[in-house]
């Protein structure tokens, strides 16, 4: 199996924290690519911020799934991770490709609802929180969000949060447990990834990852082999004039909207 897994943040510190991670928590077998976004901002914190990394996560994709190089191919992948919290361009990106794509966030949420009735979310900043809280009601799970804890310092270095905070983010964890009645924790982000590994013991219920949950979880949808999108709301875009995207998008488009083609005629 190969995972592209994209670091939609431009930090290379931090995309050497999420490869870390995702080197632990793979099975066996598994390859990993790695990559950190070509354009954006050094960590995301807004919906804006999110718009824009959305665009550099889709021309990774692109790159890499162009000209039919989809899986059971030399150079395909058979699936996606993108490695920041808040999913960036999900669910769009679900659109663009026949291979599963998976956001850390909905892997996150998936794993937390199977262990516990009621989670919390342990965020690095106050900012982020708001667009956090959309992604959960997006996934219908608000009911079940027993709070968002946030760091509320300023950062000195989106590489070194764990270090920085760390008996920050454990005290919010805690805090989550007995006062917010959290079931189980989500560290959320990739700048946390691998923390939970560190932390564990030290905190009274599960604790998830978003790394290693959409890591694992990615690996258990291409495993399931349930066939790729050709109707419904995640169907490719239909064919129409365009202009302006890179050589790459564009054939990637080509190859979604010719493969949707195909599949209808055969039915």
């Amino acid at each position: 199996m190969k995972l592209l897994v994209i670091n939609p943040n431009i930090s290379n510190d931090v995309t050497a924290l999420i490869e870390s991670e995702a080197r632990r928590s793979a099975s066996p077998g598994t390859e990993l690519l790695v990559r950190t976004a070509g354009h954006g901002v050094e960590y995301i914190e807004t919906r804006f911020e999110s718009l824009i990394a959305a665009g550099a996560v889709a021309e990774i994709i692109a790159e890499y799934t162009r000209d039919g190089s989809g899986p059971g191919t030399e150079n395909g992948i058979d699936g996606v991770v993108v490695a920041a919290f808040g999913d960036p361009g999900m669910p769009a990106l679900k659109e663009l490709v026949d291979v599963p794509v998976i956001g850390i966030t909905e892997a996150a949420l998936c794993a937390a609802a199977l262990q516990g009735h009621r989670f919390s979310i342990i965020a690095i900043s106050d900012r982020i929180r708001p667009w956090y809280l959309d992604c959960v009601e997006r996934f219908g799970l608000g009911g079940r969000l027993a709070s968002i804890r946030s760091i509320n310092e300023t950062l000195t270095g989106i590489g070194s949060v764990q270090q920085d905070f760390k008996e920050t983010l454990l005290a919010l964890s805690r805090q989550a447990v007995t006062q917010d009645g959290a079931d189980v924790v989500i560290l959320a982000g990739a700048p946390l990834a691998g923390l939970a590994r560190e932390l564990a013991g030290q905190i009274p219920v599960p604790v998830v990852d978003g790394i290693s949950a959409g890591i694992q979880m990615a690996q258990s949808v291409v495993n399931l082999q349930s066939g790729p999108h050709r109707a419904g709301a995640f169907a490719p875009p239909p064919a129409k004039p365009r202009r302006g995207l890179s050589d790459n998008l564009d054939a990637a488009l080509t190859t979604a909207q010719n493969a949707a083609r195909a599949g209808a005629g055969s039915r």
